[in-house]
C-alpha cells in the first residue's frame, strides 16, 4: 500500500523521538527535560480546570495564557500564538510560509524536526553545514538564507549547546520569508532571552520567535508552546492552526507556570549549578565537554566508542542519547557524540558512577 502516499512522504525519513521508558528504575538524561516538578501553582491549575467546563471546548485563542507571556514578553497578547507543544509552532510555520517546492534552510547539526517537516510539506532542505566551532560560514549562510522562505535557528542550539548572537542572526534573514529562533533552551543561556530581537530594527516585522514550556517550566507532558512574533504575521498564522489546538488542561497548567517565575527562575538555577558540576566529573574520565547554554552538555569520549558508551550505560538503566550527524562537517568535534540532560544531583551521582565503570571497562 506504499504508492497510496505522497512521493514525499513515501520518500522521506519520519522524526525520531528520544527513547521514553514507561517503567523500572530509569536515570532518565536523554530528552532534556527538566528534572524538577512544576510549580505547585500548576498543580493546582490542573486539578480546577479537571473539575471544571471539561464538556466545553477550550478558549480557541487561550486569552489568559496570551495575557501572561505578553506580560513576560512586554508585548501584546496579539503577539501571541499558543500551540499543542512548540512542535506544533513550527509545523504553522511551515505550512504557513512555505510552498510545495520552495526552501528553508537550518544550521546543522540542530533540531532536525525541522527538516521533517519541511519535508512533509514537499519543500527543498538547505543545510548550514557548522565547523570545529559550531559556527556557519557568513558569506554562503546569508546566500542561502536569501533565498529561503523560512530560516529556522536554534539558539542555544542543540545537540552542541551554543548560542548566537543577534550579529550572527542577522546574515540569516531572508529576502522574503521570515527568521524564525527557536528559543526551547533560551530561559537556560547566560544571558536569558525576553524577545530582545523583537525589539532591534533589523529584524522587526519579520521574526518570529518560538517558546516551549517543556524545558525550564518543567511541562514537558503537558505539550504546549508558543511563538511570538508582530501581530501581522500572528493572524495570518492563527488562519492554520487546529481550531481548538490547545486544551483547557494544558492552558490552565501553562498559564499558571508563566505566572510563577519564581519557580523556574529557582529550578534553573539549580540546573546550572549541576551543569557546572557535571562538566567537571566528565573531563578526568576522557570526556571533551563543549561549553553549554542549555540544560544539557555536548560530550565526546577520547576513545571515540560514542555507541558502545551509550549501549553499556542503557544496560545500568542509564539513558543518554547518543547522536550522528550524517553529512555534517568532517570535524571531529561534530560527526558523532553523546547529549547528557542535566538531571538533579542525585540522577548525575549515579550517572557518574555508571559512566565511570563503563570507561573503565573501555581502557
Amino acid at each position: 500500500m506504499s504508492n497510496l502516499f505522497r512521493q514525499n512522504v513515501q520518500d522521506m525519513a519520519g522524526y525520531a523521538p528520544g527513547e521514553q521508558p514507561q517503567g523500572g528504575d530509569w536515570v532518565k538524561l536523554n530528552t532534556n527535560e527538566n528534572p524538577y516538578p512544576p510549580s505547585p501553582a500548576v498543580v493546582d491549575a490542573i486539578q480546577q480546570a479537571a473539575t471544571s467546563r471539561l464538556n466545553v471546548y477550550p478558549d480557541p485563542l487561550a486569552m489568559g495564557f496570551r495575557e501572561a507571556a505578553a506580560e513576560l514578553f512586554q508585548v501584546t497578547p496579539d503577539w501571541i500564538l499558543p500551540a499543542n507543544g512548540s512542535d506544533e509552532n513550527l509545523t504553522i510555520l511551515i505550512r504557513s510560509f512555505c510552498e510545495p517546492g520552495s526552501q528553508i534552510v537550518y544550521p546543522y547539526p540542530s533540531y532536525v524536526l525541522y527538516e521533517t517537516l519541511a519535508k512533509i510539506q514537499d519543500c527543498r532542505v538547505e543545510r548550514l553545514l557548522l565547523d570545529s566551532d559550531f559556527q556557519w560560514e557568513p558569506q554562503s549562510a546569508a546566500a542561502a538564507a536569501a533565498k529561503s522562505a523560512v530560516a529556522f535557528v536554534p539558539n542555544p542550539n542543540s545537540p552542541t549547546g551554543n548560542r548566537w548572537t543577534a550579529d550572527q542572526l542577522a546574515q540569516l534573514r531572508p529576502n522574503d520569508g521570515v527568521l524564525v529562533v527557536d528559543e526551547a533552551y533560551g530561559d537556560f543561556a547566560d544571558t536569558p532571552h525576553r524577545g530582545e530581537l523583537l525589539h532591534d530594527e533589523r529584524f522587526a516585522g519579520r521574526t518570529i520567535l518560538t517558546r516551549t514550556l517543556s524545558k525550564s517550566y518543567s511541562l514537558a507532558g503537558i505539550r504546549f508552546g508558543f511563538s511570538v512574533a508582530a501581530p501581522e504575521l500572528t493572524v495570518g498564522m492563527q488562519k492554520v492552526k487546529d481550531s481548538y489546538n490547545c486544551d483547557a488542561v494544558a492552558i490552565a497548567a501553562a498559564t499558571a507556570a508563566l505566572q510563577d517565575q519564581q519557580w523556574m527562575l529557582e529550578n534553573r538555577q539549580k540546573i546550572i549549578a549541576t551543569r557546572t558540576r557535571l562538566a567537571a566529573a566528565l573531563e578526568p574520565l576522557g570526556f571533551q565537554v563543549f561549553p553549554s547554554e542549555a540544560n544539557f552538555l555536548w560530550t565526546q569520549h577520547s576513545t571515540g566508542q560514542h555507541q558502545t558508551i551509550y549501549e553499556k550505560l542503557k544496560e545500568r538503566h542509564v539513558l543518554v542519547r547518543y547522536m550522528t550527524f550524517p553529512g555534517a562537517t568532517a570535524e571531529a568535534s561534530l560527526a558523532d557524540g553523546i547529549r547528557i540532560t542535566v538531571g538533579t544531583d542525585e540522577q548525575i551521582d549515579r550517572f557518574c558512577e555508571a559512566v565511570a565503570e563503563v570507561v573503565g571497562e573501555l581502557s
